[in-house]
C-alpha cells in the first residue's frame, strides 16, 4: 500500500507547525522511517526567485525549518540545495528570511553541480543531474503548491526540476519544450531518477493564477506527505481537482504506470479538503523557449549569480 498523508493546516506558527508536522509523519513512521544517525539529508525547496518575496513563491521557511528540526532529532546532517532560474541558492534563500534558519540550525547551503547519469529510459537514457541530489543519503522534496502557466500545476514532481542545475533548464524547455507531452515525461523521468526518500508539500498558503511567480497568495491549509511523490502529486490535483489532460506531469505519470492505484489516506481525504475554486492560469505560455530566450536568460543569471548577489554582499557588509 502507499500511503499518502493529508492534514489540514492553517498557519506557519512554530508552535503550530511543530506538533502538525509530527502528525503528518506519523503514519508513515515518523521521520526515523526515513532519517538514519549520519544521514546526509537534502532539503529541496521550491527557491525559485528572489524577487518576490511575501508573494509565496516558494517554500516558506517555516516549514524547512520545521523539517530540518526533525532531521536533527534524528541524527541527520541536513544541507539546503537547489537551482533557481536565476542566480544562487544562498542569494535566493537570504532575500526569501532563510538566513536565520540557516544561521540558527548551521545548515550549509549547496550550489548544484550536474553530471550525467543514467535513466534506463530509452527517450531519455541520461539526465544531467545535481551531483549534490543524488549522493545524498536521504532526500526530502519540499515543494510549494502553486498554479503554472506552462504546465497549469507545479507539485513535487515539478520541483524535482530544480535538482537540473544552472541553466541547463533552459536548455530543456527549448529541446522538448516544442512537445508539451515530452516535456512532461521529461520532468517525470528526473523525478524517478532522484527519487526523493519523502516528499511534503507546503500548500498551507498556496499561489494562484498566473504562477509560479506572477500570481498571488491563496490560502489553502494543506499539509501533504508521501514517500510516493507521484501519490502525492495524484492527491493534490484532486484537491485542486486539476484535470491531467491539461497538466503534462500528471499526464506523463499516468501513460507512463506511475501513479501508484494501492494508495491508501490515514489521515484526511483527498475530498474532505477539495477546493472548488482554485484558479488556475488565465492563459497559458507554451513551454518552448527558442534560442534568444534562452540566450538572454543564461545572461540574466550570470549577471545575478556573479554580480548583482556579490555587489549586494558587498554593501551589506561594508
Amino acid at each position: 500500500m502507499t500511503p499518502v498523508s493529508l492534514l489540514s493546516v492553517t498557519a506557519y506558527d512554530s508552535e503550530i507547525l511543530a506538533p502538525a508536522l509530527i502528525q503528518l509523519l506519523e503514519p508513515l513512521g515518523g521521520m526515523g522511517a526515513f532519517v538514519k544517525p549520519g544521514d546526509r539529508v537534502l532539503l529541496k525547496p521550491n527557491l525559485l526567485t528572489a524577487n518576490r518575496p511575501g508573494n509565496e513563491c516558494i517554500t516558506r521557511p517555516e516549514l524547512v525549518a520545521a523539517v530540518a528540526r526533525q532531521v536533527l532529532a534524528a541524527g541527520g546532517k541536513p544541507f539546503l540545495g537547489d537551482s533557481p532560474a536565476f542566480g544562487t541558492a544562498l542569494g535566493v534563500a537570504k532575500a526569501n528570511g532563510y538566513l536565520p534558519l540557516v544561521e540558527e540550525l548551521g545548515i550549509p547551503v549547496a550550489e548544484f553541480r550536474g553530471q550525467r547519469y543514467p535513466t534506463g529510459n530509452e527517450r531519455f537514457n541520461h539526465l544531467r543531474l545535481s551531483k549534490e541530489a543524488m549522493d545524498a543519503d536521504v532526500v526530502i522534496n519540499l515543494p510549494k503548491v502553486k498554479s503554472h502557466v506552462q504546465l497549469n500545476l507545479t507539485l513535487g514532481v515539478k520541483n524535482l526540476f530544480g535538482c537540473v542545475p544552472g541553466k541547463m533548464k533552459a536548455w530543456w524547455h527549448m529541446e522538448a519544450g516544442k512537445d508539451a507531452a515530452r516535456f512532461g515525461e521529461m520532468l517525470v523521468q528526473t523525478a524517478q531518477t532522484i527519487n526523493p526518500e519523502l516528499t511534503i508539500v507546503d500548500g498551507v498558503i498556496g499561489h494562484a493564477g498566473a504562477g509560479p511567480m506572477n500570481g498571488f497568495p491563496r490560502s489553502l491549509g494543506i499539509l501533504g506527505a508521501s514517500p510516493n511523490v507521484f501519490a502525492l502529486d495524484e492527491a493534490l490535483a484532486t484537491i485542486l481537482q486539476a484535470p491531467a489532460e491539461q497538466t503534462p506531469t500528471l499526464a506523463a505519470q499516468r501513460r507512463l504506470g506511475l501513479s501508484p492505484q494501492d494508495v491508501v489516506f490515514p489521515l484526511a481525504q483527498p475530498l474532505e479538503l477539495q477546493v472548488p475554486d482554485w484558479q488556475f492560469p488565465p492563459q497559458m505560455t507554451p513551454i518552448d523557449f527558442g534560442l534568444p530566450r534562452v540566450i538572454r536568460s543564461t545572461f540574466k543569471h550570470l549577471y545575478i549569480r556573479h554580480l548583482k548577489e556579490r555587489l549586494g554582499a558587498f554593501s551589506h557588509s561594508a
